[in-house]
C-alpha cells in the first residue's frame, strides 16, 4: 500500500475490535456475505454448468466481487477526502477481525459451566462448534471450546491480519468471503460435496500459510502466560497433521501443547460418530480453567501477530 498512514490502519482496526467487538444490531459485511451466498447459490445451480463448475464460478464471482467492491469503495472515499478513506480502511479490517467476540463467546461457556448450568453451557457451545453437544460432559465441552478458540485464532486473527498486511482491507475482506463460503457450502454432504468442492479447497489454500504461522506465534505467546514454548512447538509439529483438516490441527496441537491437555478424539456430528485422532499429551485432566487460559493465550498471540505485521509494514 502506498498510503504512508496505512501501517497505522492495522493497530487502529485491531484496537477497535478489542473495544467494541462484533457490533450486534448494526450492519455487518459477513452477514451480507451470507445473504449473497444463499441467493447466488440458487442462480448458479440453475445454470447450464455441472455442480462442480457452477460452485467454482460462484466462489470466483463472490471472492473477486468482494475485492472489487471494497477497492472501489476506498477509491471513491479517497476522492471525497483522504481521512474518509482512512476511516473506511480501518472499518474494513476491523470487520475481518474477531478477537473480542471469540473471547467473549468462549467465556460464556466457561461462565455457565462455573455456575453448574451445563445445559446453558451446551447451548452457548452449540453456537461455536459444529459437533453435537447434547451428550458432551464437562471435559468434552472444555475440549470443544479450546479447539474452537485455537482454530478461530487463525480464521479470525492470524489470517485476516496476514492478508490485510499484504493487500489492505479489500484483500482481508476477500479472505473473509472465502472463509464464509467454506462455512456455508464447503461441506462433504450430498448437497455440497461437488458444488462446494472449490470453496473448501480455496479455504484450505488461503489458510495454509496463516495456520503454520500460528504455531510459531502461539509458541512465542506461551511463555508470556507461563507455559512451555518448546512443548507448544513440539506438539504442533508432532500432532498438527493428525486432524482431518490440513490446517485446523496445527493451532489445535499448539494449544494442546501449551495447555498440557489432550484435544481431538471421536465426536458426533449430525448424529454420526466421526473418529478423529487425539491431539496432544495429557499432562493434566482438562478442567474449566483451561478455557480461560486458552482465551488468554489467544489474545496474547493476537497481540504478538499484530506487532509482527505492523513491523513488517513500517520496515
Amino acid at each position: 500500500m502506498n498510503d504512508p498512514y496505512f501501517p497505522w490502519v492495522l493497530p487502529a482496526a485491531f484496537f477497535l475490535d478489542l473495544l467494541i467487538g462484533d457490533p450486534v444490531g448494526l450492519p455487518h459485511p459477513i452477514r451480507w456475505m451470507g445473504r449473497w451466498i444463499t441467493s447466488w447459490e440458487n442462480m448458479f445451480r440453475n445454470g447450464i454448468f455441472s455442480e462442480t463448475t457452477a460452485g467454482s464460478l460462484l466462489v470466483i464471482s463472490l471472492v473477486s466481487g468482494t475485492w472489487l467492491i471494497c477497492a472501489a469503495a476506498l477509491i471513491a472515499a479517497r476522492a471525497v477526502h483522504p481521512g474518509f478513506a482512512l476511516a473506511l480502511h480501518v472499518v474494513l479490517i476491523y470487520y475481518a477481525l474477531s478477537v473480542k467476540s471469540l473471547r467473549f463467546e468462549a467465556l460464556k461457556v466457561y461462565a455457565a459451566m462455573k455456575q453448574k448450568e451445563l445445559d446453558e453451557a451446551r447451548q452457548q457451545l452449540s453456537k461455536l462448534v459444529g459437533r453435537d453437544v447434547e451428550s458432551l460432559d464437562e471435559a468434552g465441552m472444555v475440549r470443544a471450546t479450546v479447539e474452537t478458540v485455537a482454530e478461530n485464532l487463525v480464521d479470525g486473527v492470524i489470517a485476516p491480519l496476514f492478508y490485510a498486511a499484504l493487500g489492505g482491507g479489500p484483500l482481508a475482506m476477500a479472505y473473509k468471503m472465502i472463509n464464509t463460503l467454506d462455512s456455508m457450502i464447503g461441506h462433504k454432504n450430498e448437497r455440497y460435496k461437488r458444488f462446494g468442492w472449490f470453496a473448501a479447497r480455496l479455504d484450505d489454500a488461503a489458510n495454509f500459510i496463516p495456520a503454520r504461522i500460528s504455531a510459531i506465534v502461539i509458541s512465542l505467546a506461551a511463555p508470556l502466560i507461563k507455559r512451555s514454548s518448546m512443548g507448544t512447538i513440539k506438539t504442533a509439529i508432532r500432532d498438527g497433521r493428525k486432524h482431518l483438516s490440513p490446517n485446523a490441527g496445527i493451532p489445535e496441537a499448539a494449544f494442546a501443547g501449551a495447555l498440557g491437555i489432550r484435544l481431538g478424539g471421536p465426536n458426533y456430528y449430525g448424529g454420526h460418530l466421526i473418529e478423529k485422532p487425539y491431539i496432544g499429551k495429557e499432562t493434566h485432566p482438562v478442567q474449566m480453567e483451561d478455557i480461560r487460559t486458552a482465551t488468554t493465550l489467544m489474545v496474547v498471540s493476537a497481540f504478538i501477530w499484530l506487532i509482527v505485521c505492523w513491523v513488517f509494514l513500517i520496515a
